[in-house]
């Protein structure tokens, strides 16, 4: 089962993407991928550091690369166990008091006890118009912004950098789960809307999980751990060559997911995304998985020139759109992202050679797909002969769960894709 089990909580539960793959699968293949106490394993896909935190609750060294700036945030945040749990609870709760104080004079009440506050009356705080634009319509409504903007303003004001981060990233759990209004189904969209919600209580309640759990993490927190705001398809020249064990990771599916969108509203409140140049500047440094994210400059596709059977199946799904009639610039981007996304991975795999050590042992989380027209992508199949072709050894394919297409009613696999590295 992809889902969070209630003794994985600890550091995992402090933020999680809503597309994360499940502790308990990264315990199971850092056994299966043999990883000792003196190993290094990296994540090139970190996310928001479901192995990271894995590896150093067992006590194994850890890399992670990661180019989106909240998660790499959330990540590096979620693997920090040093900050002292009872001192972490006082500073958090002299800033609720603050707040709370601010918004009373306001006339506010952070948790709506009888009657709808009147917006009318009050001067709220809002995000500057470019910060809005990013954002999905009704997102988060006025007076909880208003709430979260006041909390973010007495958390710069009395910032103590040994909790400034952990008390951020509780904020943004927060906003995604109780504050604002997204509902995550398939995609990320509206749900109910409310017009008022609590802001500092859940807060609060978040900060007080994070100092509970770091009681029972603090024995680990030695465990090195390395997050680096790095696009994965790069050469990483500030790892030594050959001193990566093990490598497990999930990379993005090529599917219409925009990873960007689906954290968008606490990428814009936490200041990582503040306009249109800056979301730009970050899916730049994305694997091209989505026709969002795809831009004229791209070269990607040349690396996977040699792969006729990639080339075929982008030529299928540009002939069905075709026939389909299919016109929007996003389906007419069909193809040329298919090509993107696998001459992407194979420069990330190419890029890693240097970095493993003769025998490493890599496992990666793939899915097949049929979002491009209910054309049929056998994502873990086209990367191991990629692989192959690299010099990388195709050890097998594991299935981990297998999952019904919406449109096509098929049983779409996910596998285990392992692989090793002779060196």
């Amino acid at each position: 089962m992809n889902k969070l089990e209630p003794n994985d909580a600890p550091a995992h539960d402090w933020f999680r993407f809503v597309l994360s793959f499940p502790p308990h699968l990264v315990r199971a293949y850092l056994e299966k991928l043999d990883v000792r106490p003196n190993h290094v394993v990296l994540d090139p896909f970190c996310g928001t550091g479901t192995t990271l935190v894995e590896c150093k609750k067992l006590g194994f060294a850890s890399v992670g690369f990661e180019a989106h700036p909240l998660a790499h945030f959330a990540a590096s945040t979620k693997t920090d166990w040093s900050p002292p749990p009872p001192a972490l609870l006082n500073h958090a709760s002299r800033i609720a008091d603050a707040a709370a104080k601010v918004l009373a004079t306001q006339g506010i009440d952070d948790i709506p006890v009888l009657k709808r506050q009147a917006l009318d009356q009050l001067e709220l705080l809002a995000l500057p118009e470019e910060s809005a634009k990013l954002l999905l319509k009704n997102s988060l409504s006025p007076l909880p912004l208003h709430k979260t903007l006041v909390l973010l303003q007495c958390l710069n004001n009395s910032p103590d950098p040994r909790f400034a981060r952990h008390e951020k990233l509780a904020l943004a759990n927060a906003l995604v789960g109780t504050i604002g209004n997204l509902h995550f189904g398939p995609e990320v969209g509206i749900g109910q809307i409310k017009h008022d919600a609590p802001v500092i209580a859940p807060w609060l309640d978040r900060v007080r999980s994070i100092a509970s759990h770091l009681e029972g993490l603090r024995d680990r927190a030695a465990t090195p751990t390395t997050v680096l705001l790095s696009d994965s398809r790069d050469s990483h020249e500030g790892l030594p060559p050959q001193s990566i064990d093990a490598v497990f990771t999930s990379p993005p599916y090529p599917n219409e997911k925009d990873y960007t969108r689906t954290t968008r509203l606490e990428s814009v409140l936490l200041g990582f995304i503040a306009n249109r140049d800056d979301l730009r500047a970050v899916k730049r440094g994305l694997l091209r998985s989505n026709t969002r994210g795809v831009y004229k400059t791209d070269k990607d596709d040349t690396w996977i020139a040699q792969f006729p059977e990639i080339t075929k199946l982008a030529d299928e799904i540009e002939t069905r759109r075709r026939k389909l009639g299919k016109t929007s610039g996003f389906e007419r981007t069909y193809h040329r992202v298919t090509l993107l996304y696998f001459g992407g991975m194979a420069r990330h795999l190419a890029s890693l050679r240097p970095l493993l050590r003769p025998g490493a042992k890599l496992g990666y989380v793939v899915g097949d797909q049929a979002s491009y027209l209910q054309v049929m992508i056998r994502t873990g199949q086209l990367l191991a002969k990629i692989a192959s072709t690299l010099g990388y050894e195709v050890v097998g394919t594991d299935l981990f769960r297998t999952r019904l297409a919406t449109a096509t009613k098929q049983q779409l696999r996910e596998e285990v894709l392992l692989l090793r590295w002779p060196g």
